[in-house]
């Protein structure tokens, strides 16, 4: 939290009342996004919030009261929709009357658009055009997210407020949910997916369906109560691991896939559990939100940007591949070969 500049902080600043936050990327960024967001509103507990996104990250309103409204922008649209779509977005943050705007993103063309929306606090991180901002704060990518994205709202506190802590986002269940058909609660849940859009790009996070099906078989192994987790886009993997008898037949196994219909549902259920397994996937994200016993599995991404140090979160790769991790900061796809993605199964289920 050093990265940002102190002088920049304004200890009489505005009683804002419209705020407008931007950030691009999935659902896994949007709750990432919220610990800014959450403290934000701590400092300006009237301000209303509205967050501009992507159309596959929409679902963040249904988990989380921090959100007032939503703008849908599609951000990556090709050609010529991809500007129209931009100048949208102008044209609604001009109409929006807001007295603040913050957004994430490292392209000297935020700052431009920020300042083209006429908004009067513009706060951005720095680049070559970080003069059209107000306000702003160095990135800095090699750390937790959560804290990356919280460098934005350090110009808006008092700094005898600010704190090195790990800003991990803050989720919370509905305290009158009960899981139907008699489940109790204190299974372990499994979501062994992620987006079907990332896989369509060619980015792989999630190991082949038999690491799921050996890792779901040593579980009920042990007599532990499993509850299978996922949406539409695991059809595929889930199918896979339906076609197992072995594991259908197990009374200690629970199939739940399709049975959460949206966002805070599967929220409701995830709160219920005692650990949670998975991929690098929203559902990690929520789990750490949550403060769930996490097992979670990696592959070409970074954990250190993306899951929190924290004791109850345990982190499962090959650590035997050196090029790892290599998503993003050397390649917008995965390699050929993924080694990566050949993670033992004993390890998950030593840490049951």
């Amino acid at each position: 939290m050093e990265n940002f500049n102190k002088n920049m902080i304004n200890k009489d600043a505005d009683d804002f009342c419209n705020a407008l936050f931007i950030n691009y990327g999935g659902l896994g960024d949007e709750i990432l996004f919220l610990p800014a967001i959450e403290d934000f509103k701590k400092k300006f507990p009237t301000c209303k919030i509205t967050l501009c996104l992507e159309n596959r990250a929409r679902g963040i309103k249904q988990i989380t009261n921090l959100v007032d409204e939503v703008i849908e922008v599609d951000i990556k649209a090709k050609g010529i929709n991809k500007y129209l779509n931009v100048l949208n977005l102008i044209k609604k943050a001009r109409a929006g009357k807001f007295d603040v705007v913050i957004s994430s993103g490292k392209s000297p063309l935020v700052a431009i658009i920020l300042y083209m929306t006429g908004i009067k606090r513009r706060s951005g991180y720095f680049s070559k055009t970080s003069f059209l901002l107000t306000d702003g704060s160095g990135l800095d990518e090699n750390q937790y997210a959560g804290n990356m994205y919280h460098d934005l709202i350090l110009p808006f506190l008092d700094e005898e407020s600010i704190v090195e802590e790990i800003c991990i986002p803050h989720l919370v269940a509905d305290k009158d949910y009960v899981l139907p058909d008699n489940i109790e609660p204190g299974f372990i849940a499994l979501h062994p997916g992620v987006s079907l859009m990332s896989i369509n790009k060619g980015i792989y996070k999630c190991p082949e369906s038999s690491f799921w099906i050996d890792v779901i078989k040593g579980v009920l192994n042990k007599g532990k109560k499993l509850l299978l987790l996922g949406g539409p886009d695991d059809a595929a993997i889930i199918g896979k691991i339906l076609e197992c008898t072995e594991i259908a037949s197990n009374p200690d196994f629970i199939n739940f896939y399709g049975k959460t219909k949206n966002l805070r549902e599967l929220m409701n259920v995830l709160s219920k559990a005692d650990t949670l397994i998975c991929a690098d996937s929203a559902p990690l994200h929520i789990g750490v939100g949550l403060d769930l016993n996490i097992i979670a599995i990696f592959g070409p991404t970074n954990e250190e940007k993306l899951v929190p140090k924290k004791d109850n979160i345990k982190v499962i790769k090959n650590k035997k591949i050196e090029c790892r991790p290599c998503l993003w900061h050397k390649r917008q796809v995965n390699c050929e070969q993924s080694f990566c993605l050949d993670i033992k199964t004993s390890d998950v289920l030593e840490c049951i």
